[in-house]
């Protein structure tokens, strides 16, 4: 009998979805080498592969048999998966048209040898990023630069704006996913998009206030507050936001910092400075990577502190994810900042999540890790922290604790599960 791959869903399924792998008809105890690439829109090729062995009865399910070896070991059923590596170094794996899927190719190969054997069997397997019934509707509004995604179905959806961070440019792929969730999700451009400015040099909150007010009369989105999401740059603007404008009411910070970053920010008649950094601090790992952890200058300096965002002004909660091994800037210390303020002013204490030997890029589930990749302005590849296997984990996880914070805090939707991490 010639060995099949099965997989369930068969049709496909959305990015942040697990797929079951199995493969029937092997001679029982038969070594396999399962290998899966991708390309994506660039054509850059991303691979992984793992070594398995049949059951006594032919069969080699994913679900319950460990890797043997190759590009990660143990039981890890999306391996072949989060365990992609690009073959262009310092290459990080992104969707930019949120339209198409991700095409993975699955082979199984006979034995364990490091070239591969003779291929037994092959499948190709879409992974989208738009669940069916999601519409994608492009923004013009004003001087708003946008891309909404609007869930199926009638009536109004408690709204989000998704924001990335100082590479620029608009990043659709987690708003897309969100909307899969019952969210109205703005993903927002702030700059080098359309006609929004190239550099990152003087910010105006009124850009960001003009969103809120955009997504709070749209007739699908369900008042008379939304949330925001944001990581690294996107989060301190997510910060200062919260702080300042009117109709927030949830706030969701990735591996953000407590002060404002890289330009300063302007809003009415108040200046926040930029927190200061010094690039003669910067290191270069054992790879020749720069590593900038330490080129930021601390915000709880006196002559710091007027970076600092003033966040006990916001309304409504906060839900702090933070990489402990974030290598771009000190998440860890500046989420235990937010935590003291917001303390020190009566207010809540916020939620703070911490994810062991996880980086920089905590993206929705089963996204390689970027350890490093070339940075925007700099033209180096830094590196950004993480360990393949623990920051995958960390993924799935704190994917659910936003969907959780959010479904809580804009749907009124309680529940009871916690971190596993």
């Amino acid at each position: 009998m010639a060995a099949r791959l099965i997989l369930e869903p068969a049709g496909g399924c959305c990015w942040d979805q697990p797929v079951r792998i199995a493969v029937r008809g092997l001679v029982p105890e038969q070594p396999v080498t399962l290998r899966a690439s991708l390309r994506d829109e660039k054509g850059a090729l991303f691979r992984a592969h793992a070594h398995y062995r049949a059951d006594a009865g032919g069969e080699l399910d994913l679900a319950r048999a460990p890797a043997l070896g190759g590009s990660f070991a143990g039981l890890e059923p999306m391996g072949l998966i989060w365990a992609m590596e690009p073959d262009k170094p310092y290459w990080r794996l992104l969707k930019r048209d949120v339209q198409t899927p991700f095409v993975v190719e699955l082979e199984v190969l006979d034995g364990h040898e490091p070239d591969g054997g003779r291929l037994l069997a092959r499948a190709l397997h879409e992974r989208h990023f738009m669940r069916p019934g999601v519409r994608r509707v492009p923004v013009r509004e004003g001087r708003v630069r946008a891309t909404l995604f609007l869930p199926p179905g009638d009536g109004r959806f408690p709204g989000i704006i998704d924001l990335f961070g100082s590479s620029g440019g608009l990043c659709e792929y987690r708003a897309s996913l969100l909307a899969g969730y019952g969210f109205a999700v703005l993903a927002l451009a702030y700059f080098r998009f359309q006609d929004l400015p190239e550099y990152l040099n003087d910010m105006r909150l009124e850009y960001f206030e003009e969103a809120v007010e955009f997504m709070l009369r749209h007739p699908k989105v369900k008042g008379p507050n939304i949330g925001l999401l944001g990581f690294s740059k996107g989060g301190d603007l997510c910060l200062s936001m919260a702080s300042f404008l009117k109709g927030i009411t949830a706030t969701v910070l990735i591996n953000a910092c407590v002060a404002n970053t890289v330009a300063p920010l302007h809003y009415k008649d108040i200046i926040i400075p930029v927190l200061g950094s010094e690039l003669r601090k910067q290191k270069n790992t054992d790879l020749g990577l720069l590593n900038l952890v330490d080129i930021w200058n601390d915000p709880l300096e006196e002559h710091n502190q007027q970076s600092l965002i003033p966040l006990e002004k916001a309304h409504g909660p906060f839900l702090f994810i933070v990489g402990m091994d974030d290598q771009n800037w000190k998440s860890e210390l500046y989420a235990h900042i937010a935590s003291k303020r917001l303390q020190a002013y009566g207010k809540k204490k916020p939620q703070v999540i911490y994810y062991p030997e996880t980086g920089h890029f905590i993206d929705p589930p089963y996204f390689p890790l970027s350890r490093a990749s070339v940075h925007s302005v700099l033209g180096e590849a830094v590196f950004y922290g993480g360990e393949p296997r623990a920051h995958s984990k960390a993924q799935e996880d704190a994917w659910q604790q936003i969907l959780i914070f959010f479904q809580k805090y804009l749907n009124g939707k309680k529940s009871v599960q916690h971190s596993k991490i």
